[in-house]
């Protein structure tokens, strides 16, 4: 008698904890508001547009164990209050190097902190992993995204020909150029399968919950999305380039385009679910039909004889609530930092006449001007009287904190076509940054039978900084501490000729940068206060 009545029990919240509930996520809406404000607008990219709906499914989601959570009655657990302090101390620090993505996932862990304060251990078994699906919804950080996108292109691209080469078709691949002779296409980031790659994940991982078997199908499933999509997407590419072929350009434009795009993500959606029905019938677990093995089960309906109780809020619950109350009091009394960009020369004055070196300005097109999201630049290439050519590119960014930042040669230079054969770094002598000397890295590069050599370095807040994660490091701790993100990329390259050693195109690039080193200084801030720089500025001119 006293079993069944134990299990018709079941655990309910008074409305008056729901509204507490209400105005703990009111709380952390007024905390994050400018995190999730960023990831909205993130939201607005085709890459990330599946991002509105994951909110949702994680409601919903969590109402499928209703039925679960009415048999738990909640218990205090202090490690949540521990995560929600570790959430909170993440929140400042984003706040204070006024850069979003720390902002973005400091609001995840302090809310997964506070619904590990609400439920206790037993309650946050049940919904962890709904609650782990809400990463999906936040894009990932610039210099990730640019790298996995270059590097999507290339793949895309050369998987995209040997489709192309399947159909008797012939073509020739520079990087991202696939050339058919009448026609080329161009492998651009809106082709790198990154649109496809982000929502597929987000159904994958969906499926692989859904999934009632082993562990492994379930990651098998979920990781499967990846190759699927590019594998599909270079199929996407290929038959576009047979098409432009056969029927001319027309076929890589407007609505076709379009509808191959929709039919290649249904396509992918496809396969998973054909993958899902071969791991339903292997195993120990097999031989069972696929509504079986995937469904959406629905909570069972409360007992209409069930002893209802009610929940008295835990005590490290009512604690989170009482520490985002006193977080959202610190952050309004926190000094509105205004995020210092320094006084500068804008490149449209930058001299064409460095040393014995005669410039002549080039334009860059307007598709990848949008794409780099660079404040300012230069680009110009200086002879030295005997033909003899240094392309001179530098990339500026007033503020990096918002993600746009300055993309790696490593990444941009194999889009080209151009294959890195030796990567090293030198001090290039004689040549000064502030009082260091001058680290660059240089790289030797071929395409076919020509050969270029390249200097470039991070020119950061006064820095010098060759490698690509240090500048990461440094962006984050210098906008926490000197509240600066600004800095640029520097690019020196000049063709090797044919009969020449690469060791007199070594020099010519030491001279050149020994000669515009000088002059960036007032292109590109240092670390001197604002003041400084006002007063060299207004002394030159």
């Amino acid at each position: 008698m006293e079993n069944s009545v134990k299990q018709k029990t079941v655990w309910k919240e008074p409305v008056w904890m729901w509204v507490i509930l209400a105005a703990a996520l009111g709380l952390l809406g007024i905390i994050f508001y400018e995190g999730l404000s960023a990831t909205v607008r993130a939201w607005g990219q085709e890459e990330y547009s599946h991002g509105y709906m994951i909110p949702l499914v994680v409601a919903f989601l969590i109402w499928q164990k209703k039925d679960q959570l009415e048999k738990v009655r909640f218990s205090d657990s202090w490690i949540g209050a521990v995560i929600v302090l570790l959430g909170v101390g993440l929140y400042f620090v984003g706040e204070l190097s006024t850069l979003y993505i720390i902002i973005q996932y400091a609001f995840l862990v302090t809310l997964f902190g506070v619904a590990f304060c609400m439920v206790g251990w037993e309650g946050m078994r049940k919904i962890w992993i709904p609650l782990l699906f809400l990463i999906f919804m936040i894009p990932l950080p610039s210099f990730l995204f640019n790298n996995l996108s270059s590097l999507l292109q290339l793949i895309s691209s050369e998987l995209g020909v040997a489709v192309i080469r399947f159909f008797g078709v012939s073509v020739y691949l520079e990087g991202n150029v696939i050339d058919l002779g009448n026609y080329q296409l161009q492998v651009v980031e809106a082709c790198n399968g990154l649109r496809y790659l982000f929502p597929l994940m987000s159904l994958a991982f969906l499926c692989a919950y859904f999934f009632k078997g082993a562990f492994w199908k379930r990651a098998i499933i979920f990781l499967s999305s990846i190759p699927i999509t590019v594998l599909m997407n270079s199929f996407r590419i290929g038959v576009t380039g047979v098409l432009v072929d056969y029927k001319g350009i027309a076929m890589a434009e407007g609505f076709l385009h379009d509808f191959e795009g929709w039919f290649i993500f249904m396509s992918c959606l496809g396969i998973l679910l054909l993958e899902m029905w071969i791991l339903s019938k292997v195993g120990r677990d097999g031989n069972r039909p696929l509504r079986e093995v995937f469904g959406l089960d629905f909570p069972e309906p409360t007992p209409k004889d069930a002893v209802v109780q009610y929940r008295t809020p835990p005590k490290p619950f009512l604690f989170s609530i009482l520490l985002l109350l006193v977080t959202v009091t610190s952050a309004s009394m926190l000094e509105q930092r205004e995020e210092i960009i320094p006084q500068r020369a804008d490149f449209s004055e930058f001299p064409l006449q460095v040393g014995s070196w005669q410039g002549k300005d080039e334009r860059m097109e307007q598709i990848y001007v949008n794409a780099l999201k660079f404040d300012d630049y230069i680009m110009a290439n200086f002879d030295d009287g005997t033909g003899k050519i240094i392309n001179f590119y530098v990339a500026y960014y007033g503020s990096q904190r918002k993600g746009e930042s300055a993309h790696s040669p490593r990444s941009c230079l194999p889009g080209d076509g151009w294959r890195m054969t030796g990567l090293t770094s030198k001090i290039v002598d004689g040549a000064d940054v502030g009082s260091t000397p001058l680290k660059v890295n240089r790289v030797e590069i071929q395409k076919g039978d020509y050969k270029q050599l390249v200097y470039y370095w991070f020119q950061q807040r006064g820095r010098v900084i060759t490698n690509e994660y240090l500048v990461k490091w440094y962006l984050f701790w210098d906008a926490l501490t000197k509240n600066r993100t600004d800095g640029a990329l520097i690019r020196l390259t000049t063709l090797v000729a044919p009969n020449e050693e690469m060791s007199n195109a070594e020099q010519r690039l030491d001279e050149f940068t020994k000669a515009v080193t000088d002059i960036l200084e007032d292109y590109v801030p240092g670390e001197e206060p604002e003041g400084m720089i006002d007063a060299r500025l207004a002394s030159r001119n």
